[in-house]
């Protein structure tokens, strides 16, 4: 059963970047889903992966210049649709080409690009930055043709969006069950069929396989532990994009990248997330 652990943060003095820090260590430790309050954050973890002991680190690491109380309680197996559509999941636009809604919004814009979404906690709606700045950062391409793979593939968001956007054929891969599940639910929503999901971890990528464009949207410390990976399925002048980190990231997952023949193209920070863009060399 997709049972929850809900773990609720109160926070004094509570701000949009104190937010933002403590979803990025909570990320870390686990967490997979994160909504803001007005005195702090939710955070959401599959029930397997909550340790109370991880999560006390985290805290106590934000505990020099504020106050931060928190509990959490067992969320039994639900249908996180009906929970998304009541409090959270309202339809996103992004770059006035794509609009990303879930199968029970009527009332959202017509544009370009049309993405049903339900999450069902699988991370990936479009609302947190991270996945907008992948988004935006596939407008900027040409995928007409192109061979990709998505690591940490979550909702299947990205993996849709470039499918959408011409790519010739997509992989995706994801660790967790119930996220790999609502994927493949979210690949039927949008009539895809040009991407095949697999379930597992990083390990399944190939070093046969040669893409054009490598994504992960995930974080700083399972980026910098993949990168080889990552890189052994790009092809000469392929592209990599990451996000799931900070701006102050950068530094780190360039020292993680640059031996594997990675080059910095460009990089976009929006709320100090970023998203880097990575070459890969010809010679």
């Amino acid at each position: 059963m997709n049972d929850y652990v809900k773990a609720t943060f109160h926070m004094d003095p509570v701000s949009e970047v104190r937010q933002d820090l403590l979803s990025a260590l909570l990320c870390q430790a686990g967490g997979e889903t994160f909504v803001n309050t007005e005195d702090g954050i939710e955070a959401y973890f599959p029930v397997g992966l909550f340790d109370v002991k991880a999560v006390a680190e985290v805290t106590s690491q934000m505990t020099t210049r504020q106050n931060i109380r928190w509990e959490y309680e067992v969320i039994e197996g639900r249908d996180w649709n009906e929970e998304w559509e009541k409090n959270y999941f309202a339809p996103i636009v992004v770059s006035d080409r794509c609009v990303i809604h879930s199968s029970f919004h009527h009332d959202y814009p017509r544009l370009e690009l049309d993405v049903t979404i339900d999450p069902k906690m699988a991370f990936g709606t479009g609302h947190h930055d991270t996945t907008t700045l992948m988004i935006e950062q596939l407008f900027r391409q040409d995928l007409n043709g192109k061979q990709v793979l998505d690591v940490g593939t979550g909702t299947g968001i990205l993996a849709i969006v470039a499918s959408k956007l011409g790519a010739a054929a997509c992989r995706g891969i994801e660790i967790d069950e119930f996220a790999y599940n609502n994927a493949l639910e979210n690949m039927a929503a949008n009539k895809v069929e040009n991407v095949q999901l697999l379930l597992g971890e990083a390990s399944l990528i190939e070093s046969h396989w040669q893409c054009d464009l490598v994504m992960a949207n995930i974080n700083r410390n399972i980026i910098t532990a993949d990168i080889p990976r990552y890189a052994s399925a790009l092809k000469p002048g392929g592209l990599m994009q990451l996000s799931g980190f900070y701006e102050a990231d950068i530094d780190a997952i360039l020292d993680a990248s640059t031996p594997h023949g990675l080059v910095e193209e460009s990089h976009h920070v929006r709320n100090r997330w970023a998203m880097l863009a990575l070459r890969m060399r010809t010679e």
